[in-house]
């Protein structure tokens, strides 16, 4: 007998739903994830598609940190994959301890919904090996009252966390974007890529395009700040196209294709050139 779904999908059963403070502490936890993911999983296809999947459920979990209410089928359009690989692929982050799927049903005529699917706070994952059920394991009732107790208990945990073990922490894994890459370039670059490595690749791109049109005075087409517009355009474009489910799979070939085309547009626009 199916069990009866009671948590209803709205404002509050979200908030109640997330697990983490702010959008840094949930980027953090998908870095050590992906870190786990590696070092556990030896197929390297799977690696990589837990790991885009892991991404992508964090880019749409933003506005309620830690909680995605994206369906399955809209999953497995923006991966280009079947629906049954999603469901394998949800089942094993599920198993991994990194993910939990929570069953919703609408207020407005009580139906069942896209389940939540919720990205939880690193416990013990380096450690954890996936359960195999002999039978089809029943999915925990979860109640908004539990939730909300739960969520207490996780927030007062982590307030009560010594200073000095967030800091060794921290330390352990600082992930510094060179000096080199401006300020604002890394800011935006970091809310869709938390790997210091690919944020610099990414402005040499920049750097790359931008060539020397005067070899005497070793002037280039575009000054600095028309530099760092063009990249913050780029970025910006990038994003949207992958959110709109493109299929790149070189992203930094992309991405010069998206910078060239930008530095040949505005190098003839008279405003922007004298900006």
């Amino acid at each position: 007998m199916k069990n009866r779904i009671d948590v209803i999908a709205g404002e509050e059963s979200y908030n109640n739903l997330s697990s983490f403070t702010d959008i840094e502490e949930m980027n953090e936890t998908i870095r050590t994830y992906r870190d786990s993911i590696r070092a556990s999983i030896k197929r390297a296809d799977v690696q990589a598609r837990l790991i885009t999947l892991l991404e992508l459920l964090k880019r749409h979990s933003c506005k309620y940190v830690g909680v995605s209410f994206l369906c399955k089928n809209s999953i497995a359009e923006k991966l280009e994959l079947s629906y049954k690989t999603i469901q394998r692929l949800v089942k094993k982050l599920e198993d991994l301890g990194m993910i939990k799927q929570v069953e919703m049903k609408r207020k407005k005529d009580m139906l069942q919904t896209a389940n939540s699917i919720i990205i939880l706070p690193v416990e013990n994952v380096a450690n954890k090996n996936p359960t195999h059920c002999p039978t089809k394991c029943p999915a925990n009732k979860t109640t908004p009252v539990s939730l909300k107790q739960k969520i207490k208990r996780l927030n007062t945990r982590n307030n009560s966390a010594s200073s000095a073990t967030k800091n060794e922490n921290n330390f352990s894994k600082a992930n510094f974007v060179a000096h080199w890459v401006p300020a604002v370039f890394a800011k935006l670059a970091n809310y869709y890529y938390n790997d210091a490595k690919t944020i610099q690749e990414l402005w040499k791109v920049v750097k790359q395009n931008n060539r020397i049109v005067d070899h005497i005075d070793k002037l280039k087409a575009f000054n600095n700040n028309q530099e760092l517009s063009i990249g913050l355009m780029a970025i910006k474009e990038l994003v949207m196209k992958i959110k709109d489910g493109k299929g790149i799979k070189n992203i930094f070939g992309y991405f010069n294709g998206i910078v060239d085309n930008l530095m040949s547009k505005y190098i003839f626009n008279y405003e922007f050139m004298n900006e």
